[in-house]
C-alpha cells in the first residue's frame, strides 16, 4: 500500500501471529533482481516463522530478468514463490511490450520451468486476471499447469466482479485438470470477502488476504473479516482467532495507520457499547464474542449516560460510589466539557473525582 513500510522486527511479529492464527503460507517482500529492497524483511519472517511458511513475490519481465530475480531468491533462502505475470492485454501491453497471447503463454511457461528446475513451489498469477476475457485466461492457466506450476492466483487487480460474476470466472478455472486455484481480491468496492468467498464456493482452494486489509486500490480482503466469516457461514473453526485483534493492531500501527482505517470485529469499537442491555446481555447482540477474537468489551458513551452503565464501569473497580448521585454529577460535568467520549477507565477517573468532591 503506497505509504506503508515495515521494518523486520513488525514483519516477523507479523508472520509468527499468521502462523498462529492458523495461516498457511505468509507472504512476504518482492524480488526483481538482485539486492532486493526487500532482503531484509524474507531473512526476519523466515527467520521467525520458517522459509516453508512462506512465500515471496517475484516480478515476471523477460527470460533474463526471471533468472536474476531467481538467483536473488535463492540466496535468500525463498522456497514458495509466487509469479506477478499480467494476463489481461492492457496490463500485458504495459508491462511486457506485448499485448500477444502468445507472448503471454511463452513468458510465463518460460518462467515457471525454470523455477521448477530450481526446485522452487510455484505459484503464478493472473495479474489483471478478472478483467481478462475467458478466451484469454482459460489457455493461459491451462499452459501454465501444464508447464508444471503448483498453483494459479486469479488476481482481482481492478475490482469489477460481483460474486456471482466471480464464481462464473472461478468456475472455469477450476475444470482445468490439475488445477488449484487461489483468489486475490481487492476491496475498492467493498466486496473482497464477498467475492473470496464465492470463489470457494467455485471450488477455490486457497484465499488470499491481508492484516487490516492493507493494500493498493482500496485494499485487499481484510483477514479478520475472512476468517470470521469463513467460521460464521461455513463452520470453519481451523484457524485461532483469539490473535487477530493483536494482529491488526500490530499492522496498522506498524504502517503508520490509524484504528479508523477499517471496520470489521479487531476495532476497538467493535464490541464497544452504550446500552446496558448490549453490556450484561452480549450475546444477544454479537456475531462471535469479543474474547474468540482477542478483542474486549468496552463501554463508550457521551451523553446518554445512565445509573446501569455506570454500576457496569465501575464493577470490580472497588469504587463504593452511591451511583444513584454519582450520575446526574456526570451528567452535569459532561455538558459543562462538552461531552468528551468515555470509556471504562474514564469513569472510574470520574468516580474518584466524585469521591473527593
Amino acid at each position: 500500500m503506497a505509504g506503508v513500510e515495515f521494518g523486520p522486527r513488525d514483519a516477523a511479529r507479523i508472520a509468527e501471529l499468521l502462523v498462529r492464527t492458523g495461516v498457511s503460507l505468509v507472504e512476504v517482500g518482492m524480488v526483481s533482481g538482485p539486492d532486493s529492497k526487500d532482503a531484509d524483511l524474507v531473512l526476519a519472517t523466515h527467520e521467525a516463522v520458517t522459509p516453508e511458511r512462506s512465500m515471496t513475490l517475484l516480478v515476471v519481465r523477460d527470460r533474463r530478468q526471471v533468472a536474476k530475480a531467481l538467483d536473488e531468491a535463492e540466496r535468500l533462502g525463498v522456497r514458495h514463490i509466487m509469479y506477478s505475470i499480467p494476463t489481461s492485454e492492457q496490463h500485458a501491453k504495459l508491462k511486457l511490450g506485448s499485448p500477444s497471447a502468445k507472448f503471454l503463454h511463452t513468458t510465463a511457461c518460460s518462467a515457471i520451468s525454470q523455477a521448477k528446475e530450481r526446485g522452487f513451489h510455484v505459484t503464478f498469477s493472473g495479474e489483471d486476471g478478472a478483467r481478462t476475457p475467458r478466451e484469454r485466461l482459460v489457455p493461459y492457466v491451462t499452459a501454465g499447469f501444464e508447464a508444471g506450476a503448483d498453483r494459479f492466483r486469479l488476481a482481482e487487480t481492478v475490482a469489477c466482479l460481483s460474486p456471482w460474476q466471480m464464481e462464473e470466472v472461478i468456475a472455469d478455472l477450476t475444470e482445468i485438470d490439475g488445477s488449484e486455484i487461489e483468489i486475490h481480491s481487492h476491496n475498492m468496492l467493498g466486496m473482497a470477502v464477498a467475492n473470496s468467498l464465492a470463489a470457494v464456493r467455485a471450488g477455490a482452494r486457497w484465499i488470499s488476504a491481508t492484516v487490516g486489509g492493507i493494500g493498493e486500490r482500496g485494499g485487499n480482503a481484510p483477514l479478520a473479516e475472512l476468517l470470521t466469516s469463513l467460521r460464521v457461514v461455513h463452520g470453519d473453526t481451523r484457524f485461532d482467532l483469539t490473535h487477530l485483534t493483536e494482529l491488526s493492531r500490530t499492522a496498522l500501527r506498524g504502517a503508520g495507520l490509524g484504528e479508523a482505517f477499517q471496520p470489521g470485529p479487531t476495532t476497538a469499537h467493535a464490541f464497544a457499547y452504550e446500552l446496558p442491555g448490549q453490556l450484561t446481555h452480549p450475546e444477544a447482540y454479537e456475531t462471535l464474542p469479543a474474547e474468540l477474537l482477542g478483542n474486549a468489551r468496552e463501554l463508550r458513551v457521551r451523553t446518554r449516560l445512565t445509573p446501569a452503565l455506570l454500576r457496569w464501569a465501575l464493577d470490580g473497580s472497588g469504587a463504593e460510589v452511591d451511583v444513584d448521585a454519582f450520575t446526574p454529577w456526570l451528567v452535569e460535568r459532561q455538558e459543562r466539557d462538552g461531552a468528551p467520549l468515555l470509556d471504562r477507565d474514564a469513569v472510574r477517573k470520574a468516580a474518584i473525582d466524585f469521591q473527593a468532591a
